[in-house]
């Protein structure tokens, strides 16, 4: 099977050469990094909780574009600009997972994101047997 772009208008579009998400090999759902834009391409304001809750939000949204769930995702990448944020970012995070199940996950602070966000997260998934 070829890879099979995932795209939702309620998460930003792309601002570069990339797809919100792609479909790999059937099963695997590779989401982008998304930064805290809401679905009009706005930065939502600097309050790494806010920040770090629309990123959430836009993730899953294209989850559920991709019918996926937060269930689903198996490995999650958090780029953090300071990680003093990490607590913050830890506590929102932790929200939209449930019943102990939580992903692989790496966390690393970087220079800079793009538009200046503080945060940005990416993800892997598997689509749910049917």
């Amino acid at each position: 099977m070829n890879p099979q772009p995932i795209q939702t208008p309620t998460a930003p579009l792309p601002i570069g050469p990339y797809h919100q998400a792609i479909q790999a090999q059937g099963t695997f759902v590779f989401l982008s990094g998304q930064i805290p834009l809401n679905s009009q391409g706005q930065m939502v304001g600097d309050d790494i909780t806010l920040q770090t809750r629309q990123v959430m939000e836009n993730l899953g949204a294209v989850l559920k574009a991709a019918g996926c769930g937060w269930q689903q995702v198996v490995k999650t990448t958090i780029y953090l600009v300071d990680l003093g944020d990490f607590s913050a970012v830890n506590q929102v995070y932790g929200e939209y997972f449930s019943d102990g199940y939580a992903p692989a996950r790496a966390c690393v602070q970087v220079a800079r994101l793009p538009k200046d966000a503080r945060v940005e997260i990416d993800a892997i998934a598997i689509l749910p047997s049917s």
